[in-house]
């Protein structure tokens, strides 16, 4: 029951974490936007908006790497399902 708790605590942090991440990148992310657009904008609109393109399209990319690796690396409640294998090889010889 503790490492529920504790597996509970630790997604809403990891949920409040994110949103947290996901509210300050989104204002950075406008703001970055245009500071490109007006410094490039008299050069070549096109250039400015294709840079920005593939800055959001890297920064994306690199983000959804790292999802899929903490995706992979995921375990719940670890312990006590390593507890239950103990418990089932206790039962089987058991009744061996």
């Amino acid at each position: 029951m503790v490492e529920a708790q504790e597996e509970r605590e630790r997604v809403l942090l990891f949920i409040w974490l994110g949103l947290g991440i996901v509210v300050f990148a989104l204002l950075a992310g406008v703001a970055l936007t245009v500071v490109v657009a007006v410094a490039f904008w008299n050069r070549s609109p096109v250039i400015a908006l294709l840079v920005l393109t593939a800055l959001y399209g890297t920064t994306a990319c690199f983000l959804y790497t790292r999802l899929l690796r903490l995706q992979r690396d995921w375990q719940t409640l670890p312990e006590t399902l390593d507890q239950l294998r103990k418990d089932r090889e206790c039962l089987e010889k058991s009744f061996s």
